[in-house]
């Protein structure tokens, strides 16, 4: 197993106390190693797209990805990698996000009703009778051979979750959805936090759906 920091921050104070603790924790045996991009293109999708072209990245099959505010329990891959064993079409495996600041105030609970549902309800039927659903980002585990075949990250949105996720299915893999593993992670606390979250997932989605409507009309992907 290899862990990958990747630092998009331009702060030279954060990144050094991400460097620090990742120095800590390979003096402590860790495979982790810290990656900071000197020409920041591509936001998040670059930053994906960059660390997946390490020459090393061969020699793994998949690839867990964990947003900086995420806190994965310490078997997450135990609970996850096996879905993989004997289903050589699935491509990825996405667990439900749970929240640690769901009480903080009344817009935090408001999230987490609204993504309670679209967890049990829309991600999980999707998985069950599609085999299909938006990547969330975040808390996932690709087989680095799907994202290969699909075309990997794609900077031309602001949703490269999505994105991947589209080309990922329309080149025939399949996802399953874990609602019973939770990852925590934080809720915006604030509506000029969450304003700039929505708008980033509402407008994406339309930018992707022009770029992909095409490609979904003449794909081979059934009804």
């Amino acid at each position: 197993m290899l862990i990958q920091v990747l630092d998009d921050s331009d702060d030279p104070t954060s990144q050094t106390l991400i460097k620090d603790e990742v120095h800590k924790w390979q003096l402590e045996g860790a495979n982790i190693v810290y990656r900071h991009r000197v020409i920041r293109e591509g936001y998040k999708a670059g930053n994906l797209k960059s660390a997946m072209h390490c020459s090393y990245v061969k020699d793994y099959e998949f690839v867990s990805i964990f947003d900086a505010d995420f806190q994965p329990t310490p078997d997450f891959l135990q609970r996850t990698i096996p879905y993989f064993k004997d289903n050589e079409d699935v491509g990825l495996v996405q667990t439900r996000w749970s929240f640690i600041n769901k009480d903080e105030n009344l817009l935090t609970r408001l999230q987490n009703i609204n993504l309670a549902f679209h967890f049990e309800v829309e991600q999980q039927v999707n998985g069950i009778f599609l085999n299909f659903f938006g990547f969330n980002g975040t808390a996932g585990v690709w087989r680095i051979k799907a994202l290969e075949e699909s075309g990997g990250w794609l900077e031309r949105t602001t949703v490269e979750d999505m994105d991947i996720a589209v080309r990922a299915h329309l080149h025939g893999w399949k996802f399953v959805f874990l609602n019973d593993v939770e990852c925590q992670c934080e809720l915006p606390e604030s509506y000029e936090a969450y304003r700039k979250q929505q708008h980033r997932w509402h407008s994406g989605p339309m930018q992707l759906f022009r770029l992909c409507f095409s490609d979904i009309i003449h794909s081979k992907v059934t009804f």
